[in-house]
Order: structure tokens, then sequence, then C-alpha cells
């Protein structure tokens, strides 16, 4: 029998908690409620959920900072839960880590769908790679390796630490040096073409990517003014 991917559902509202509960138990999920930031976080350890649903306006401990300590230890896909619309809140929450914002009030298919979405990106890390394929899984510049292999990143000598879908973009643009990418292409290949967020979710990923990264002297992300970004090496 297969087992039913966990859901952690964070909400102080337990109405919405229970309908959402609903609406995934119909389509086989697992699923736990908690209503405040402490709950969350002792039930991430507890449960091991394989995705949580995390309201932002949370008592005591926000949604903000849960997703900050999950990060800190964890990539269990997140996706957040509002009803703040402004962009500021979604980078916001994008930047933190979060694999997908959803504005409240939503419909239950949606929900439902991105939930799956988010669970399909999430699992294609984790599967093995053809012992053949595995030399084409690495890209190295003088200093910098991506392996896409073991989802690490080495820059100067030193381990970054960035969620799947940060490694999966810097990989893909490092793969091919030279050729610009639409932000809508890098949707496509990176968050799959049902992912139904925007286009400033690369952007978004990009700066952090950069954060990290810092400058080199042998290569960098180019941005392609009106279009998107290319990967250029240098020397």
């Amino acid at each position: 029998m297969v087992a039913k991917n966990k859901i952690l559902i964070v909400d102080d509202d337990a109405n919405i908690a229970e309908l959402i509960s609903l609406y995934l138990a119909k389509e086989c999920f697992d699923t736990e409620i908690v209503g405040d930031g402490e709950s969350a976080l002792r039930s991430v350890k507890s449960y091991q959920p394989d995705l949580i649903l995390l309201d932002l306006m949370l008592p005591g401990i926000d949604g903000y900072q849960v997703c900050r300590e999950v990060r800190a230890s964890s990539d269990i896909p997140v996706i957040m839960l509002s009803a703040k619309g402004e962009v500021f809140d979604k980078v916001l929450g994008l930047e933190l880590g979060a694999d997908d914002y959803m504005e409240k009030p939503f419909d239950s298919k949606e929900l439902v769908a991105r939930v799956k979405a988010v669970l399909r990106r999430y699992k294609t890390k984790g599967t093995a790679s053809e012992p053949e394929e595995a030399a084409d899984k690495i890209v190295s510049y003088p200093d910098l390796t991506i392996n896409l292999t073991n989802y690490s990143v080495t820059c100067r000598g030193q381990h970054v630490d960035m969620p799947p879908k940060e490694l999966e973009l810097f990989y893909f643009l490092a793969s091919s040096p030279g050729r610009v990418f639409t932000r809508e292409q890098l949707l496509d290949r990176i968050w799959g073409y049902d992912y139904v967020g925007d286009t400033r979710t690369v952007d978004v990923h990009i700066k952090r990517i950069r954060e990290k990264t810092g400058s080199s002297p042998n290569w960098k992300i180019s941005t392609i003014w009106g279009i998107g970004y290319k990967f250029e090496q240098l020397h």
C-alpha cells in the first residue's frame, strides 16, 4: 500500500484549516492541523510532513519566522497562505524560502493543484540518476561547482546552502553559458508548465543566488533587461 503524503496545515482559523483538511483528504492526503507557530515547529519534527501549508498571521511566532526556522534545517516544501496580496509580502515569503504563495480566499481546486505541483517538483529532486547520466549532473568553473546529483554548491571552496529550486535554476543557467533565457522559459523549466505563479519568482531566486555566491572574476549571472538572464563565463 502506497503511503499517503503528509500535509501539515498551520492556520489559527480552525474553520479554514478544517476545510483545507477536507479538500486534501478527498485527494488521499494525510493531514495534521496546528494553530500557532510554536506548535508548527514541534509538528515539523514529530509529524515529519511532506509539505507545509503555512498561514502568515499566527499568534506568537508568525509564519515568516516559522518558514525561516524550518529552512534553517530542512528543505520541506512550504506554501504560504495569506490574506496579504501585496508584492512585498509575496517577495518576502519567497526570499525566506517558501515554494509558493497563495492569497486568501482561494479556490479549493487551485490549492490542491498547487500542493500536487510543489510535491512533484520536490520529489524530482530525490529521484536517483542513472549511472551514465551522473557526469552530466555537475557543472564546474574555476571557483564554482554545482552538483545536481547530490544538490550541493561549492563556491570559492565553501559550501553554499541553497533550497532545491535555487540550485536547479543556478545549475540550469550555468549548464548553458552565454545562452539567454526568458523568465517564462525559466519558470517552465524549473517550476513546471503547470506553475501558476508569476515571473517575479525568477527575479527573487536570481537575487538570492547572487547574494549567496557574491561576485566572481570568472563568471556571473547577467540580467538581460526586458528579456531574462544568462550565465556568462568571463575567463
